[in-house]
């Protein structure tokens, strides 16, 4: 068997299962489960989407507080620019490599902890089962069962690394395609992005418009990209739309009118 860890399995169709869930459609489930899909290991565009809406969340709700700090002390727009920009780029550059960073430290230590878990089953296989039938013995399994199984997944060296390390570690092995820099590119891009949203009407308003009417637009298109972001959210996580899109406007909100009035604080 080969360990390629790319290789094609099939399985069910998961949107059609989530959907059943959330309608509580036991036949819809029945279906989802009876369709077989394919899936080639590659990380799909749904992680990047995840990373795309956590980077825009943070890109907007970081630039609006700026934005809002600057409108309560009443300062004017050319110093929402200036601090606006400064803050989004610098933050942005952090996020971005921060995540990736983190992304590729994470990838490194599960697969030294793999190399590990392949050397002592290649040099004490016999441990390595000792370990998974007591491992399974605690989740309940009579010692027979535990044993059987265990004998029977050992056979394959693949399957049972595989097991090993989410059982005995709690990991999962990351698709040799996914790329930490990519992660943290699109966590970059994301917020620098959705962050620019705050500022556009001060961008194209600054010098012939007044800074009360570019803070409410700002705060209309903020509120806009806040609500779109917390339904592509939704749609993603199958939680409620509206809930969802609630808490959102309302982490905002809060985050903003906290900017806001400190700014009004020390201004006066």
């Amino acid at each position: 068997m080969s360990d390629d860890w790319n290789s094609q399995v099939p399985g069910r169709d998961l949107e059609l299962a989530k959907r059943a869930f959330n309608l509580n459609d036991v036949e819809l489930s029945r279906i989802a489960h009876n369709k077989l899909s394919y899936e080639d290991g590659h990380k799909t565009g749904g992680d990047y989407v995840k990373t795309l809406i956590f980077g825009g969340l943070d890109g907007v709700m970081t630039t609006f507080a700026v934005v809002a700090g600057v409108a309560g002390a009443g300062m004017g727009a050319n110093v929402a620019l200036v601090l606006g920009f400064a803050k989004l780029i610098a933050d942005a550059f952090g996020i971005g490599l921060g995540d990736y960073l983190s992304e590729k430290a994470e990838h490194e230590f599960i697969k030294s902890e793999r190399r590990r878990e392949e050397w002592e089953v290649d040099n004490y296989i016999e441990g390595e089962k000792k370990e998974m039938v007591e491992l399974y013995m605690n989740k309940g399994m009579t010692q027979d069962d535990a044993t059987e199984i265990i004998e029977i997944m050992s056979k394959y060296k693949k399957v049972f690394l595989d097991t090993m390390m989410v059982e005995e570690l709690g990991l999962l092995l990351p698709n040799i395609d996914e790329s930490p820099l990519k992660q943290g590119m699109v966590m970059f891009l994301s917020f620098i992005l959705f962050g620019c949203v705050p500022l556009i009407s001060y961008v194209f308003g600054y010098e012939n418009v007044d800074t009360d009417i570019l803070f409410g637009i700002s705060i209309g298109l903020t509120g806009f990209a806040l609500i779109m972001l917390a339904l592509l959210k939704a749609h993603l996580t199958s939680q409620g739309k509206i809930k969802t899109s609630f808490e959102t406007i309302v982490n905002g909100g809060l985050t903003a009118a906290i900017s806001y009035f400190i700014g009004w604080a020390i201004q006066n």
